[in-house]
């Protein structure tokens, strides 16, 4: 898979062999928008106040997916270390969805290298047949 502007490709092969390393390690944030919350409550057959209460952190003025500290490492709290993949994988949010095609990543691909062995670096920004994770995420239907 490739974005226009970025220097590299995914793989999303990989991820059958990475064990999630973009759903745990460092705390971070994964904000939702109203619709993606409404998605998730209804994929998990919640009331939008229950989904909130279990799943959400208000930050500012966003809400942002809870983690939980899983052997020092910080999980979302939809990452399934069993199966080693997302529990809402149908209805994942954007910024999931969107990875590893996220603008901080177009100044720190070392960053990205590391975290991710689906990454294939290119010398130019021209790749063919181009697969963008925006269709994809039509695909998804969310």
């Amino acid at each position: 898979m490739h974005e226009s502007g970025y220097q590299y490709s995914f793989d999303p092969n990989a991820c059958e062999s990475c064990g999630g390393n973009c759903c745990t390690g460092e705390s971070g944030y994964i904000y939702l928008n109203p619709k993606e919350i409404e998605a998730i409550a209804g994929h998990l057959e919640l009331s939008m106040a229950e989904f909130k209460e279990q799943y959400l952190f208000k930050k500012g003025y966003k809400f942002s997916i809870k983690e939980r500290l899983v052997e020092g490492s910080h999980d979302c709290i939809f990452f399934d270390r069993e199966i080693k993949g997302c529990g809402i994988y149908p209805v994942r949010p954007t910024q999931c969805r969107t990875f590893p095609f996220w603008p901080h990543f177009k100044k720190n691909e070392d960053e990205l290298k590391a975290e991710c062995p689906g990454i294939v670096f290119h010398s130019t920004n021209v790749l063919t047949p181009e697969v963008s994770v925006f269709s994809a995420r039509k695909e998804d239907n969310v």
